[in-house]
């Protein structure tokens, strides 16, 4: 008998805002955190990726990525904190990404993201 075919990896979703309300008020534990500062773009892809299919493999489910304002000059927001949501989005990471969101500000504000791992 065949085996079924692949289900097709879903792409991550805005958090739950229950699930989001839990790990603001710190219910449910941040594993890991990666804090993103001082690295240029590519290097911040390459550098998110690993850490995520790295938490992913160790079992984790709530990580928080810190990626900065940005340079506020021009009224622009960062690159690295515009591009995170494409890069969660990518091929790479859609097996292992279930959700993200802005952090609440104890923990970063519009400067951090709350990213929720799925089942290995």
């Amino acid at each position: 008998m065949p085996s079924p075919a692949p289900r097709p990896q879903s792409a991550p979703s805005d958090l739950d805002p229950r699930r989001h309300r839990r790990v603001s008020r710190e219910r449910e534990p941040i594993e890991a955190r990666l804090d993103l500062h001082g690295h240029g773009r590519f290097q911040a892809e390459d550098v998110l990726t690993g850490f995520l299919l790295r938490a992913h493999q160790r079992g984790l489910r709530v990580v928080l990525v810190i990626t900065g304002h940005g340079r506020r000059a021009g009224g622009g927001e960062g690159v690295i904190r515009a591009s995170l949501p494409e890069w969660l989005r990518s091929h790479a990471l859609r097996g292992v990404v279930a959700a993200y969101a802005p952090a609440h500000r104890r923990h970063g504000g519009e400067g951090a993201w709350y990213i929720t791992l799925k089942r290995s």
